[in-house]
């Protein structure tokens, strides 16, 4: 009987391989900044949209070097360490609280990494929708001779943050409070935020792709 042939080990682009770990590490950080509102000048937001710009621009900076397919995978991919800490949060708020723990961080603890199940769901939906549609828009947008990398991560990045806005808020909070003037005024940070930071961040991940991917000599 002939013995079949061992499978060839399936080569990751090194760059690929750390923006999947970086991305996977952003997914779950989100929503834990997420907790703290954060003013600037006039505007307010969540803290956690820092950490999802880096995610929007990553998913771009994939789709640039690798296509919309690895970036919608990686898309896909980011579920399972979101669902993971999900679900280990709420096993570790079940859990009884050691006696001597730090008596204000017994409080703090479930204020900070709690939360609702509809929050929770409203979560996994925008995010899920509002990465695959970046991803989705920057590659429409996409040139074979690849300039205004810029100006496509950005485009694509105002659109899926609106809809993010949209489904988080109103999955959210349809029905408790009013949402009109909660959404408009997330909306216009995450607009500007997009315009400011992420052509700073898709044509850093690119070239730092680039450079990782580099054949040595």
């Amino acid at each position: 009987m002939t013995q079949a042939a061992p499978a060839i080990p399936r080569q990751i682009p090194t760059a690929l391989f750390l923006f999947s770990l970086f991305y996977g590490g952003m997914v779950v950080i989100a929503g834990v900044l997420g907790v703290k509102q954060v003013a600037l000048g006039p505007l307010a937001v969540e803290a956690g949209i820092f950490a999802f710009l880096l995610l929007v621009a990553l998913s771009s900076a994939v789709a640039e070097l690798y296509g919309q397919k690895t970036a919608t995978a990686l898309v896909r991919v980011g579920f399972v360490p979101l669902i993971a800490s999900a679900l280990l949060i709420q096993l570790v708020l079940a859990l009884p609280t050691d006696p001597g723990m730090y008596p204000p961080a017994v409080g703090a603890f479930p204020i900070v990494v709690g939360q609702g199940a509809r929050m929770m769901i409203a979560g996994l939906i925008s995010y899920g929708t509002s990465q695959t549609l970046n991803v989705f828009v920057f590659d429409k947008l996409r040139r074979p001779d690849g300039k205004f990398l810029w100006l496509r991560g950005m485009i694509a990045s105002i659109v899926s943050q609106i809809v993010d806005t949209v489904l988080f808020i109103t999955i959210s909070f349809y029905g408790e409070r009013p949402i009109l003037a909660l959404m408009g005024g997330q909306m216009l940070t995450k607009v500007v935020l997009s315009i400011v930071l992420v052509p700073i961040l898709i044509t850093g991940f690119v070239a730092l792709g680039r450079r990782l991917d580099r054949p040595s000599h």
